[in-house]
């Protein structure tokens, strides 16, 4: 397609274009210059695409617009927060630590990125909601990507699912190329691409001779819980200029541990949706092993927060695929 119609771009839309693996392929293997993949780019996408098709080749007079960000959602600011909190807890009285409200969010984003190197498991809701089925560092469960166990906490005691199941990265855009084999933006998490050779690990002969179950879990690379078997990611590039929290948030984490990824995956448990409202992730963050809830400018530690009545065997509800 690219020799016939002598292109440098290439735009895909419809289910396919939610096959990570193939991008990937199409980015590393043809001449393409750029592949652009909006973030809904399923079924329902094909709404912006026809409201595109209206804004640009209707309306020429219409101001040119690029989609370039995936934040189209619902938003709730600290009022909103803080009445969910009310409603929830008896008070919201800091001084015992219930929730923290910090008023400087570089001292918030110090301490977050501390806990995620401590191998705490952080709830990120922050600013409008993600468009579109991945989260991208707004409504996100976030962990330490180099420890090796990290896979197995978070399938089994958040995201109740099978031990094995990777979990994506989001990386710095101007360290991607330092971790993956590819240097192009992915925004909406919708790129394959291998982990760099020198981030590898290397199997020992005992190790390579395993199979199923018990080879998915020998680390593959300096950054095992983002790592699947065959030595790929699916990856998310992160630009200070599209998300200013998250971008700060790795690159404390970063300046902290000398990793310029985190793990990233949605804000939910198996079979529930994406969190969307303050009181959709106070209820996720109580009924699982999250350790730590951000919420805005709010933090909450489970540590300090007193059980949900009546809600002990969750669980059930949701068996494992």
């Amino acid at each position: 397609m690219q020799a016939r119609y002598a292109l440098d771009d290439i735009v895909l839309a419809g289910g396919c274009a939610y096959n990570s693996v193939a991008n990937g392929k199409i980015v590393r293997r043809t001449k393409f210059k750029d592949c652009y993949l909006q973030s809904a780019s399923g079924d329902a996408g094909g709404a912006i695409g026809a409201a595109f098709y209206v804004w640009h080749q209707l309306r020429p007079e219409a101001v040119r617009f690029r989609m370039d960000h995936a934040y189209w959602g619902p938003e709730f600011d600290g009022g909103a927060i803080e009445a969910t909190l009310a409603s929830r807890r008896k008070d919201i009285d800091h001084q015992n630590c219930r929730v923290i409200q910090f008023t400087n969010e570089s001292e918030l984003i110090k301490r977050t990125a501390t806990a995620i190197a401590a191998g705490k498991v952080i709830g990120w809701f922050h600013g409008r909601m993600e468009w579109g089925p991945r989260a991208l560092g707004n409504r996100s469960i976030i962990a330490d990507p180099r420890r090796s166990n990290m896979k197995e906490i978070l399938n089994l005691k958040i995201k109740r699912r099978e031990s094995f199941r990777p979990f994506a990265p989001s990386v710095l855009r101007e360290r991607v190329s330092e971790y993956f084999q590819m240097d192009t933006d992915s925004p909406y998490m919708l790129l394959v691409a291998p982990v760099v050779e020198s981030r590898r690990t290397v199997l020992t002969k005992e190790q390579e001779s395993l199979w199923g179950i018990d080879l998915l879990n020998v680390p593959k690379s300096d950054i095992p819980a983002a790592t699947h078997v065959d030595y790929s990611a699916r990856v998310q590039t992160v630009d200070l200029d599209i998300n200013p929290r998250y971008y700060k948030l790795l690159k404390a984490f970063e300046r902290k541990t000398g990793c310029g990824l985190l793990v990233n995956t949605s804000f939910n448990v198996r079979n529930e949706p994406i969190v969307c409202s303050p009181e959709d992730a106070y209820r996720c963050f109580m009924r699982t092993a999250i350790d730590i809830l951000v919420m805005e400018n709010c933090v909450l530690y489970k540590t300090e927060q007193e059980p949900l009545e009546g809600d002990t065997n969750w669980q059930q509800e949701f068996e494992m695929d």
